[in-house]
């Protein structure tokens, strides 16, 4: 601002109260001091806006950094996960596809044995009893007396 020494003070003062004399100089005084304060207080008024609006201007900018950020973060992590699943997904299709052709045969053999039960247990001995012989003794198993 304007800087002012106590000699330039001093010289305004005089030529002050020689131009408006002794009656109008304490008037003059107080509208000049008002007149002070309003354009002070303007200044600081428009200094604070300034800087409320520096701040402003940098919130946004952090908000913006960080924005950036989260979806760098973000498309980093759809990567990470594509890659993770990508060995899941080929597994999956490869024991679907496996699993579909055998399915069919198991199918078809279950179904074959399950449209012959009466063949089955017809093969099965179950009207004789099972003997078996030792070689080294003679004697008959316990179950045929």
């Amino acid at each position: 601002m304007i800087e002012i020494s106590l000699g330039k003070l001093v010289l305004l003062a005089l030529i002050a109260l020689i131009v408006l004399g002794p009656e109008k100089l304490p008037g003059a005084a107080r509208t000049a001091g008002a007149l002070l304060r309003r354009v002070r207080s303007g200044w600081d008024n428009v200094r604070a806006e300034v800087e409320r609006e520096l701040e402003v201007e940098e919130i946004k900018r952090a908000a913006r950094e960080a924005a950036a950020s989260a979806e760098a973060v973000q498309g980093e992590l759809k990567s990470n996960l594509e890659k993770i699943n990508k060995p899941f997904a080929e597994a999956a299709a490869m024991v679907k596809s496996e699993a579909a052709t055998p399915t069919t045969t198991k199918l078809s053999a279950v179904n074959d044995s399950a449209q012959r039960p009466d063949e089955i247990q017809q093969q099965l001995p179950l009207d004789e009893p099972v003997v078996k012989s030792s070689p080294s003794d003679g004697e008959p198993p316990h179950g045929n007396a």
